[in-house]
């Protein structure tokens, strides 16, 4: 029997791949200055957890597919960071808006077809965490950001699940 995986692996923005908040504590519009790092508004350079870029690419070389859910209410500015710091090209299902985790990820699975027990999340807001809980997405509270070991344990809580 082979170890059971995820189908979709999904991500939050603030807090999880980035130590921030994009609505609040950055400015956009973002872009890359002279020297190739990318800056906001008042050239302060944004920063990301130091694995996040390994992580997405090794999750799609690995076969996941990769999504990313943030309640935020800065669309254009998560959109911008994710194309400046080109992870877009492993993100297949992006629902970046306010509202609840349970509309993004009722999306991704009208989107996919994937069911939710084939899905698993990162997030650092427990709220969001206790939400998907309910609707049976295996959801992993990411304490200071995402990294391998968050990673790798989440995929084997996962693997050691029943049902």
């Amino acid at each position: 029997m082979s170890e059971k995986k995820p189908k979709i692996v999904v991500f939050d923005l603030d807090y999880t791949l980035w130590p921030f908040w994009v609505d609040t504590h950055v400015t956009p519009p973002f872009k890359k200055d002279s020297n190739k790092k990318i800056v906001d508004a008042h050239n302060h350079v944004i920063r990301y957890y130091p694995d996040t870029p390994e992580i997405l690419k090794q999750l799609v070389e690995q076969g996941f597919e990769v999504g990313v859910a943030s309640r935020t209410s800065e669309i254009k500015g998560a959109n911008q960071l994710l194309n400046l710091f080109g992870w877009e090209k492993y993100i297949k299902y992006k629902e970046i808006y306010p509202g609840t985790k349970t509309t993004h990820f009722s999306r991704i699975k009208n989107e996919s077809g994937v069911e939710y027990k084939d899905m698993i999340f990162f997030d650092d807001e427990q709220r969001n965490i206790s939400d998907l809980v309910k609707i049976g997405v295996l959801s992993i509270l990411v304490r200071d950001g995402v990294s391998h070991k968050v990673v790798q344990d989440g995929l084997t809580e996962f693997a050691s699940r029943k049902g």
